[in-house]
């Protein structure tokens, strides 16, 4: 096991009527004035934004509203948000919604913090000293951003997708009632349960040795998730499959399944870029990925993948081959992957690559041919251009 150091400093409230302690939380952290920012009209249709206004209302907490999130979130709406946080006075930002609109969040409290252009931090020009406080409300269990340090945001000029990470935007606090997410169309459920396996599989899918208790973790974690979004297919307001999956979300992306390893995040480097150019959902872009890459890089480590394929996904443990236990692993994850209707390839996407956007792909995905990616295997831009060739 790997030296490690495990930060996760963000106040979790639970459970049904959660939202009702968002005033109490806000004054706690001693500010006067709240952007309340969102996503698209799912907030304002369930009436739970209109919970929100009446409950600041109550504990005198000013607030100004920003909406319009999209997945993969853009920078045009993070300058709009620095813009407005500065015109209004904001002191902290609520974020109602996914983890588009918790990264869209924290990019404006760093634009809002450190002043100028806030995309530098992005592009690794400048790495942000301070964000302003932010806070969640989480309304879709996925991306994890309500207790990790990561944002990611898209840059129209390039279509650049980026991520920045840092401490300070760490959310204060993130309330989580499962009972928000019963609206969810089933497609952005199937979508965020692969989301959260995926951010298990980059840590656990490690060279690292002797990793028994970090392991055990991700391996609950993803048995997890899997059992539930198969209850949440037949049965969509399953509180208890719900409450499950969210918190396993946060789980999966707060550090904690990745104590003493080094993650890969190759999968994730590859779909950045598929967002980024062609606006995928980000869960449904990952599965359309991650199969072709561990093909190409599962020999590294074979027994890894059959440590998955057996104590994950079921698997017959083949002791004479461990590279056939490792495939059959592979292609069970796809299975399911297929089971809750997400792509294992490129073209299910809806997507058909060329060779020139493969070329471009892999460019961007390589920072211009500057750096290599990933960490179960090192791959350079003709191994990105191979995966995908295969992915696609």
């Amino acid at each position: 096991m790997l030296n490690f150091e495990f930060y996760a400093p963000t106040k979790v409230v639970f459970g049904k009527n959660a939202e009702n302690e968002v005033g109490k939380l806000i004054k706690a952290q001693g500010c006067k004035k709240a952007l309340i920012h969102f996503g698209g009209s799912s907030a304002i249709r369930s009436g739970l934004l209109e919970r929100i206004y009446k409950l600041l209302d109550q504990d005198g907490i000013s607030y100004v509203s920003l909406g319009g999130v999209v997945p993969n979130p853009r920078l045009s709406k993070v300058h709009e948000g620095i813009e407005l946080c500065k015109k209004e006075g904001v002191d902290f930002i609520l974020a109602v919604g996914g983890g588009s609109v918790i990264d869209s969040s924290k990019a404006i409290g760093y634009g809002v913090a450190n002043g100028g252009e806030v995309w530098d931090f992005y592009e690794k020009v400048r790495t942000p000293e301070s964000c302003i406080p932010i806070g969640a409300i989480l309304t879709i269990a996925a991306a994890g951003s309500e207790m990790s340090n990561s944002s990611v945001i898209t840059n129209e000029d390039g279509w650049l997708k980026r991520g920045c990470n840092g401490d300070s935007s760490r959310c204060k606090f993130a309330i989580m009632n499962p009972e928000l997410t019963y609206s969810l169309p089933d497609y952005q459920t199937e979508c965020g349960c692969t989301d959260i396996l995926m951010h298990t599989l980059e840590r656990y899918l490690t060279l690292e040795e002797d990793t028994m208790l970090t392991d055990g973790i991700g391996e609950a974690l993803m048995k997890t998730v899997i059992q539930n979004t198969k209850i949440l297919i037949k049965d969509p307001e399953n509180y208890n499959a719900r409450a499950e999956v969210m918190w396993a979300g946060s789980l999966s992306h707060n550090g904690l399944t990745g104590c003493g390893t080094t993650g890969d995040w190759a999968s994730h480097q590859l779909e950045h870029e598929l967002g980024g150019i062609f606006d995928v959902a980000h869960g449904a872009g990952l599965a359309a990925v991650w199969g072709s890459w561990a093909r190409y890089v599962y020999k590294e480590k074979p027994q890894r993948f059959a440590q998955l394929a057996v104590n994950v996904m079921g698997v017959p443990n083949d002791f004479m081959d461990s590279e056939k236990t490792a495939i059959a692993g592979i292609c069970a994850m796809e299975d399911f992957f297929h089971s809750i209707s997400m792509p294992t390839s490129i073209a299910e996407l809806g997507v058909k690559l060329t060779d020139e956007q493969i070329d471009e792909l892999a460019y961007k995905c390589t920072f211009e041919n500057t750096r290599m990616i990933g960490g179960f295997k090192s791959l350079d831009i003709e191994d990105v251009k191979n995966i995908y060739r295969m992915a696609r």
